[in-house]
């Protein structure tokens, strides 16, 4: 068996600039979720993602299979669960804390999937932040501003669709070579068309075409920002970790985004968590840290 890839300079550069856009995300998806459902949203976000570049972008020397599944996995159940439980109390603030379980799921489900290993340290590190979210979970309410218990189910639930994503884009990274963006460009392609059909079944025809001709600059800002920052660009840069590095050794870096994204929620919304949800927050972050065993030497540096 090879050595494992050293994590690079630029491979860190790599993860904190998605940690950034991602931190951001949350609230750009409330924004958009004022105006335009969850399945429009989705269906406008991915086909901004995919329609304008699969007419002069080769699609990925893979099996249709897994561009299909890593599409489906990641768009229409990651954010199909996401984008309804924003809509269903799930507070922005919370809902980039709670979506880092992906971390943890991708660390159970590679281990009888891919064979990866996992140190104890990596499983002490899951307790820890499990812990932290059993705690933020306690801390839900019904008022106005606070995460409501249907919220936080959907969105744990958006993450397990996240770590099944990962664990496609791992496995596919181990059979052929290919380009983390046509990839991401060419499985936008298949939430697009399920998005629309719930849409048009839930919505019905005529709400879509009203949300449709009422999209104001805010929704406009939210489809592409979501299309182009939040997929194409980091999502590619994501695919690019995982084919260089074990699944386990990348999906905890995403545990920094709630560092962004509680603050993003504050500044936009005004959103504080209560006193519980911190806790629970300071434990998912204290998780990162013993996973990662520390800050390595070179990045002090």
């Amino acid at each position: 068996m090879s050595a494992p890839t050293p994590f690079s300079r630029g491979d860190a550069l790599r993860a904190l600039a998605v940690v950034v856009i991602w931190g951001l995300n949350f609230v750009v998806m409330k924004l958009g979720l004022q105006s335009l459902s969850p399945w429009l949203l989705g269906a406008l976000r991915f086909a901004a993602a995919a329609l304008p570049f699969v007419w002069f972008v080769r699609p990925p020397p893979l099996p249709w299979g897994f561009v299909a599944g890593y599409g489906l996995a990641q768009g229409l159940g990651q954010f199909g669960f996401l984008f309804l439980g924003l809509q269903l109390g799930m507070t922005a603030g919370m809902a980039s804390v709670v979506m880092q379980t992906q971390a943890f799921f991708t660390l159970m489900l590679a281990l009888p999937i891919l064979g990866e290993r996992a140190r104890t340290r990596q499983w002490l590190g899951v307790g820890v932040a499990l812990a932290g979210l059993v705690l933020i979970a306690a801390a839900h309410g019904e008022g106005p501003g606070q995460m409501t218990l249907a919220g936080f189910v959907l969105t744990l639930s958006a993450a397990f669709m996240w770590a099944v994503s990962n664990l496609v884009a791992r496995r596919a990274s181990q059979l052929a070579r290919y380009e983390p963006f046509p990839f991401v460009v060419w499985s936008s392609v298949f939430p697009i068309v399920p998005f629309a059909l719930i849409a048009l079944a839930l919505d019905g025809p005529m709400q879509v075409a009203n949300q449709l001709a009422g999209m104001d600059s805010r929704a406009w800002f939210a489809v592409l920002y979501l299309a182009l920052g939040a997929t194409l660009l980091a999502y590619s840069l994501w695919t690019r970790l995982l084919q260089r590095h074990a699944a386990a050794r990348v999906t905890p870096f995403s545990l920094l985004v709630p560092v962004v994204g509680l603050w993003a929620a504050w500044a936009a919304f005004g959103e504080l968590p209560v006193p519980l949800q911190w806790l629970g927050v300071a434990g998912v972050i204290g998780g990162l840290v013993i996973n990662q065993g520390g800050v390595p030497l070179r990045w002090r540096r």
